[in-house]
């Protein structure tokens, strides 16, 4: 466990996200035909974890953090994991590809969950039988008390509007001495640049009260065990210069849409180098 000293600007700090469910919905409704056209073709939307083996590659390194999940959190063949988030479902199938385990995904966006069922449905193996997707808010999970060896989660809790409820329900549904493992952002302190309120968190509809300390207290108040937790913010860094790349210069259609993205991409960069937005994995024991 990683836990350094909080800073004094926390304290009395409270931060809701003022942004509601029905608008998060909507913006992943809309926008999921455009992400999936240059963030990747197979529909995940999460950022990449660098090292030797990915180079400045955007998909390796999201997909090595896929990789680097499953090993932090121990899931095998026999785990029955929650994918809170699950998107088009993409992780969720290739999770179920390279262990054989149990996955149910669920996401706020009914889009999206209409995308992974259509991937399911076209499956010649067993995943039908060994995967599932559920539209349902990470706030009321539609599952019975300690259902899940495992809850997933990427690019995910940000979004929702009470994330302690998040984090409340994503431990009643484990098993006892089940494992959560997650990313998140965090907010690494309170003064935040007319530039990055702009680019980061009004383009992503969220705001949080947790940097990357307070963030573990709030696990361990809720009655997790930290087994690991790691500050990614140089990899987020990474991730959204290249993404600033791969939109930039883009034709088509959407392409005075690229240009803006591209925009945003490189200040959430920048956000990232003054300290205005971060991204943590954790990964928790109930």
């Amino acid at each position: 466990m990683r836990i350094t000293n909080s800073s004094n600007i926390w304290e009395q700090q409270t931060v809701l996200n003022n942004f509601t469910e029905q608008e998060t919905e909507a913006y992943y409704d809309n926008q999921d035909s455009i992400y999936s056209s240059f963030w990747d073709p197979d529909g995940s939307v999460h950022w990449g974890y660098f090292d030797g083996t990915t180079g400045n590659d955007f998909l390796k390194a999201c997909a090595n953090l896929n990789d680097t999940m499953i090993k932090r959190g121990q899931i095998d063949q026999e785990s029955n994991v929650l994918d809170l988030g699950c998107g088009n479902g993409t992780t969720a199938l290739s999770m179920y590809e390279e262990l054989g385990c149990n996955v149910v995904g669920v996401d706020l966006s009914g889009v999206r969950i209409d995308n992974a069922n259509t991937a399911l449905s076209k499956r010649l193996d067993d995943a039908q039988e060994k995967v599932a997707f559920e539209k349902a808010s990470a706030t009321e999970l539609p599952f019975e008390d300690g259902a899940f060896s495992h809850v997933w989660s990427q690019a995910t809790l940000y979004h929702v509007h009470d994330q302690e409820d998040a984090l409340k329900e994503a431990y009643r549904v484990l098993e006892d001495g089940g494992t959560f493992v997650f990313d998140d952002l965090l907010k690494p302190q309170p003064n935040i640049s007319p530039s990055a309120q702009k680019h980061v968190y009004e383009r992503l509809l969220f705001d949080t009260k947790y940097n990357f300390e307070t963030y573990q207290k709030e696990l361990e108040s809720i009655g997790f065990k930290i087994l690991d937790a790691v500050d990614l913010s140089d990899h987020l860094k990474m991730s959204y210069w290249c993404l600033s790349i791969m939109t930039r210069n883009r034709g088509g259609e959407h392409a005075e849409h690229y240009e803006e993205l591209s925009e945003s991409y490189e200040q959430t960069a920048q956000a990232v180098v003054n300290r205005e937005v971060g991204w943590g994995l954790f990964v928790c024991q109930k």
